[in-house]
């Protein structure tokens, strides 16, 4: 969470998970500036996931503050608040992830969300939607809404133009690679989206960077290119994976990977994780198949992927 004074309070930028240890900790670092949840004047989020949008409803609530979200953010918090579109998105997630062959992840997962969604039915939509380009006067800051999809559908950045400063969200963070796929309604689309929006930011005139997760730091540029460098790598490995032209499911392909800083196994990951994998490697077939070095095959209950040629 990042809070911004303005003349008429304190803005928030993301409110973190709704936990009670989210809001210990945000009561200490405001008393830290003097000031106190009911000294919120207004939410910025950058997306709708549980980490960045999950105590908004309620400090909105004690508070008074506005809430404001992109404008293509909105279907995700409906997802999530609305019970029935939720039991929808949960059903088309679980058919996406049998359809990719990862049918033992699927009543796990459904446990997990069922959870998860019991806290997030509360939540309320946004005040406010923010579209790409619009700015958000603040005393003394101009904060320009970049629409950067990727990590989720209607992901938003703010761009501090007076102090160069990036509020990143999970767009661009400084040691991880944000998760890709992971959506109400998923389409396999989302690596695309991804690269595309990194380039938008990548020579943005900023200073510093300050994430949704980590350290703040410098060197956007050489961070995007990080980034972008380890998508083609990973694109370069299903490639390779796929070679011996017998077609596989995005979930083999997924179980042939190694996944996060410390090289796991796929089997290594817990269950949530194992399922962020497989619909992370689809869009990362997705993509080579959009560009003619893969092809689908299968049928209507599961997709497989194959070299051409």
């Amino acid at each position: 969470m990042y809070a911004l004074e303005d003349r008429q309070g304190i803005v928030l930028l993301d409110t973190g998970s709704s936990h009670r240890d989210s809001i210990a900790a945000l009561q200490l670092g405001l008393a830290a500036i003097g000031a106190r949840i009911t000294d919120i004047s207004g939410i910025l989020c950058t997306h709708g996931h549980y980490d960045h949008y999950g105590l908004a409803t309620q400090l909105s609530a004690t508070s008074g503050a506005s809430i404001a979200l992109g404008e293509h953010e909105v279907g995700l918090v409906r997802a999530v608040a609305d019970r029935d579109l939720h039991r929808h998105s949960m059903q088309e997630r679980h058919r996406w992830l049998r359809y990719h062959g990862a049918d033992a992840l699927v009543e796990p997962t459904a446990r997990a969300e069922q959870r998860r969604g019991s806290i997030a039915h509360a939540w309320r939509l946004p005040d406010q939607l923010l579209r790409d380009g619009d700015l958000v006067e603040l005393d003394g800051r101009h904060l320009q809404v970049i629409g950067t999809a990727g990590h989720t559908r209607g992901h938003v950045v703010y761009f501090d133009v007076c102090h160069r400063l990036l509020f990143a969200g999970d767009h661009v963070l400084p040691r991880i690679t944000p998760s890709l796929g992971f959506e109400p309604f998923p389409d396999g689309r989302a690596l695309e989206l991804f690269l595309t929006s990194l380039e938008d930011v990548r020579d943005l005139g900023v200073d510093q960077v300050l994430p949704g997760h980590g350290a703040e730091f410098a060197d956007l540029r050489g961070r995007v290119d990080a980034l972008i460098a380890h998508h083609r790598e990973r694109l370069a490995i299903c490639m390779d994976v796929l070679s011996d032209g017998v077609p596989h499911s995005a979930k083999e392909v997924a179980d042939r990977l190694k996944w996060t800083r410390r090289d796991r196994s796929f089997s290594e990951l817990d269950v949530f994780n194992r399922m962020l994998a497989v619909m992370e490697t689809v869009t990362h077939l997705e993509w080579l198949v959009l560009r003619g070095r893969l092809r689908r095959e299968g049928n209507e209950e599961l997709r497989t992927y194959a070299a051409m040629g």
